[in-house]
């Protein structure tokens, strides 16, 4: 009994009462590393990871240790995170067209395909006549955007029959 006797530090004590209150949810899945403190916690429900991420806070701190808290998402909600960006440029016409391929290697990847047209602003840039940048909307999509680790990438559309 001896053996097996001693107090568990605050940062682990916080790691496993993330787990207990989440314990019963089939849906929620906490892991802590020690090593790298971190409390990873794995929802297959993007709306539920959406809602954990936000009433979490992303690191704590116990004297001079800080524990990070990641919220992941499964791939399986892919779909569902891609329906957002379907929603917030529909009936945009810098937007071509979204693509989910799979089979990928780890699973499906959206595209975000914007037409093949550049975007120019204002933005002091003493280098060009009218102080503007002008790029393309994929730029500025990873740009603004945040993606995390979902796999959705942005592109624009190549019209390759103009190639000789």
């Amino acid at each position: 009994m001896a053996d097996i006797l001693g107090l568990s530090t605050p940062w682990v004590t916080f790691a496993r009462e993330i787990d207990a209150i989440f314990s019963e949810d089939p849906e929620v899945t906490v892991v802590y590393q020690n090593d790298n403190k971190e409390i990873k916690i794995y929802v297959d429900n993007y709306a539920k990871a959406d809602a954990i991420a936000a009433i979490i806070p992303q690191e704590k701190t116990f004297g001079n240790v800080t524990v990070k808290v990641i919220v992941i998402p499964s791939n399986e909600d892919l779909v569902n995170r891609i329906t957002l960006f379907r929603n917030a440029f529909a009936g945009n016409p810098i937007l071509n067209r979204i693509e989910t391929v799979t089979p990928a290697p780890n699973g499906p990847v959206n595209y975000v395909i914007f037409n093949r047209e550049i975007l120019s602003f204002f933005n002091d840039d003493l280098s060009d006549y009218y102080g503007a940048e002008s790029t393309l909307a994929e730029d500025i999509a990873r740009d603004v955007f945040d993606i995390g680790n979902d796999a959705i990438c942005f592109c624009t559309e190549v019209d390759f029959s103009k190639d000789e």
